[in-house]
């Protein structure tokens, strides 16, 4: 009897699961049964599909910490069940969920792969096929030894098989929408799957998947921009309860050399809130002290987030923020990559 590997699909929503009525071409969910419908090549891959779905289907605009606590939920109900999972997701906030599952699930060994479409699955030149098909495919692939090619949170889009945690959406119209700008991929799917077996990263097969469902939201993101009013960062770090900011900098992780906002930041530091710098530019990495425009921050107690996306930076830091108390403890493990988010 044929050894087939197995995969659950984690429906959450987006516009992977969305199709077009007929009567008037609006757009409006669709049931399990009814996406699975739309790809019957499905049957080809030689895979045991099952799935579950959340109930019911959300927005990816709407995603919230506990929805990712739930996807989290139901890869380590059925953990020892299959041999992968694939998590179907709206694209909007697609890399957020896949940077937060990527710290969630400590000691994985199996692939748990996102993917989605810019188009819904049940109109013309939808995208959705294609994606699915490649990524369930990389669920279920094994080497010869029966492990997991690909054991890592990762995201499917277009092609490409990037880690989870390292991926950023830059195109909001085109099918190729998501990028690794600091990572290179894990898997180019063209005629042939190639893998880069440098880049895919491993656990020790007997590690023990161990779950986490804690995390602290009180975080906030601070852009720099030319002109930033002192009244506008002082406003920001006098919010009630927060514990975190991703300051957004310049370049390679500059701001401005005004004595306020090193004043503002060093008072926030004292107090207990812990502040990450990462850079606005879409590739390259915070290089504090590089410049005397970052050595302030440097003074004030910034943390470098390197080359961490902005995406990564708020999972990691609801993450750390959700397990210890103490701000020193969340510093430590920023400054250090947990699930390989940055280079340093």
């Amino acid at each position: 009897m044929e050894n087939r590997s197995s995969v659950l699909l984690i429906f959450t929503g987006g516009t992977i699961s969305m199709g077009e009525n007929s009567s008037n071409h609006s757009l409006a969910p669709l049931d399990t049964k009814q996406v699975l419908s739309f790809i019957p090549e499905l049957q080809m891959l030689h895979v045991n599909i099952a799935s579950v779905s959340f109930s019911p289907l959300i927005d990816s605009s709407d995603i919230q910490p506990k929805n990712w606590i739930e996807i989290a939920h139901h890869i380590e109900t059925h953990y020892n069940d299959f041999d992968g999972f694939v998590v179907l997701h709206g694209t909007d906030t697609m890399a957020y969920s896949a940077a937060a599952l990527s710290f969630m699930l400590d000691g994985l060994t199996k692939p748990v792969i996102f993917t989605g479409s810019q188009l819904p699955v049940g109109v013309l030149r939808s995208d959705a096929k294609e994606n699915l098909i490649t990524a369930i495919e990389l669920a279920a692939a094994k080497n010869e030894k029966g492990e997991a090619m690909v054991p890592e949170v990762a995201l499917m889009f277009e092609g490409k098989l990037m880690r989870g945690n390292r991926t950023t959406k830059r195109n909001a119209e085109d099918f190729d929408a998501f990028a690794s700008f600091n990572y290179p991929e894990l898997v180019r799917a063209g005629v042939h799957l190639k893998y880069y077996e440098h880049n895919i990263h491993r656990e020790n097969n007997n590690a023990q998947l161990t779950v986490a469902n804690h995390f602290d939201d009180n975080v906030v993101v601070l852009k720099m921009f030319p002109g930033i009013r002192p009244e506008t960062v002082k406003a920001i770090y006098s919010i009630s309860g927060l514990r975190a900011v991703v300051l957004e900098t310049f370049g390679s992780g500059n701001a401005p050399t005004a004595q306020w906002l090193c004043d503002i930041i060093s008072d926030a530091t004292a107090s207990g809130i812990v502040t990450v710098n990462v850079t606005q530019c879409r590739a390259g990495s915070v290089e504090m002290g590089h410049y005397e425009a970052s050595v302030n921050l440097i003074k004030a107690g910034v943390v470098s987030g390197h080359d961490m996306t902005i995406e990564a930076a708020v999972a990691k830091l609801m993450f750390l923020l959700g397990k210890y108390n103490s701000a020193e403890d969340v510093k430590r493990e920023m400054a250090i990559p947990l699930r390989g988010e940055m280079t340093i």
